[in-house]
């Protein structure tokens, strides 16, 4: 059976940021690899 894209994209998993491992929260179709603590847009 063909599922569905948006049943395909539902069920990734999610990124890891290849920095420090954390689950990257953004959709997991971008070009991102990093989270938002390593990049510097956010603070601890």
């Amino acid at each position: 059976m063909i599922q569905s894209s948006l049943e395909f994209f539902k069920n990734l998993l999610p990124k890891k940021c290849v920095n420090c491992g954390e689950d990257i929260e953004e959709q997991h179709e971008c070009y991102g690899n990093k989270c938002d603590k390593c990049l510097g847009v956010i603070e601890e």
